[in-house]
Order: structure tokens, then sequence, then C-alpha cells
């Protein structure tokens, strides 16, 4: 059911994907363009919310400053990696197995915050190793994204540079907005009632983003 869902929502489930005004500026951009890359940067991280899905659960029962700087840190470790790996080194992968990795990511966050795997397993896995593999993966989203343009080897560096900077601008926005609405939800008395059924909703947008990647996989337009 939920597949079929994401079958009817594909511009919604790939909301994520660069715009066509956007791809025209990478492709035919020549040399350095630093403020423009951070710009594409930042905007693909507030537009794409199947990175702030994931980090909405990761930061979902975080209530201390440091906590939320570790983990936030431990993704951003992991997605920066990758990211430049995948577009300096060249390293390839299938988008749409990438993608499904990305959204089984949430599924994963919003069941560990409903403490699934104390539940149904009695064991719980190291959740700043499973945020930083994830964040790794989430990378290699950011970079089948730009790999499917022929970009220009001159001013490469400095624009991946830039581009992984403007990210994370992006990220520390989108979260500071998060963190905001969540303080405050926090402080009400129906927070830890309503938790359980947020985390499920979350988990549902999890399984339609998988479901999507996979009908692209296995069904290719």
């Amino acid at each position: 059911m939920l597949l079929l869902v994401a079958l009817v929502w594909p511009t919604v489930a790939d909301a994520h994907n660069v715009s066509k005004r956007d791809a025209a500026f990478v492709q035919s951009n020549k040399g350095a363009a630093i403020a423009p890359f951070m710009y594409l940067g930042a905007k693909h991280m507030v537009t794409g919310y199947d990175h702030l899905l994931f980090l909405v659960g990761v930061i979902f029962f975080l209530y201390k400053l440091k906590d939320v700087v570790l983990y936030v840190s431990l993704f951003t470790v992991g997605h920066s990696l990758t990211l430049l790996a995948g577009v300096l080194g060249g390293i390839h992968a299938n988008p749409y197995v990438v993608d499904a990795i990305i959204g089984f990511s949430v599924v994963y966050k919003a069941f560990d915050n409903m403490d699934g795997f104390k539940r149904f397993t009695g064991f719980q896995p190291n959740t700043r190793l499973a945020v930083l593999i994830f964040g790794l993966f989430h990378g290699f989203g950011l970079a089948t994204k730009l790999q499917e343009f022929a970009l220009t080897p001159q001013g490469l560096v400095a624009n991946i540079v830039s581009f992984n900077v403007g990210v994370e601008i992006g990220q520390l926005l989108s979260l500071t907005a998060v963190l905001i609405g969540l303080s405050y939800w926090r402080t009400r008395s129906g927070f830890l009632r309503h938790a359980f059924v947020t985390n499920t909703l979350l988990m549902m947008g999890g399984f339609i983003l998988v479901g999507y990647q996979l009908a692209g996989y296995f069904m290719p337009a």
C-alpha cells in the first residue's frame, strides 16, 4: 500500500532533485563559482526532506545541546566524506539504491526512537555509529545528484567544497528551526504522549521513500 502511494506521488518523493534551472547552471558553469555552489548546497539540504527527516529523528529525543552537536557532527563527517569522495574520487553507485538506503535510515531512526530494538530484540545498536554510517549514505546521495552532470574540471574542487559548505549552512538553518519547534513542543504536557505516533508517521514517510526508490530501480521509466 505504501509502495502504491509512492508511485502516485513521484514529484513529492523526488522533491530533492536538482531543478532544471540549477542543472543548467551547473552544466554550463566554467571555473570556480563559490557563492552559487554554496547556495545550491544550502538549497539542496533545505528542500531535501529525506535528509531532514533523518535528522529530525536523530535529534528528536536529544535534550542537551552538546548531544545535538555530537550527533549532527557525526552525520556531517559522514556525508562530507562520501560527497567529496563520490564527486572528486569518481566513486559511483546506483542512485536508486543509495536513496532507498537513505529512506531506510529514516525508518531505522524512527524505529529506534520507539525503542523498537529493545522491545523486539533486547539489543540496542550503537546509535552514534549508526548516525555516522547513515551519514555516509546521505553524502553519497548528494554525490549521485552531482554525478548526473558533466562537471568541468576547472574549479571543480572549489565548487564541490563550496557545495558541501552550503549543505552545512542549509543543515544548520533547518535544524535551528526544528530545534526551536521541538523545544517548544517539549514544554507541552502531550509531548511524550504523542512522540510514539509522531515517530510512527516518520517511519511511514521513510517507507514511502524506500518504496518509491525501489520502484524506480526495478521498474525504470
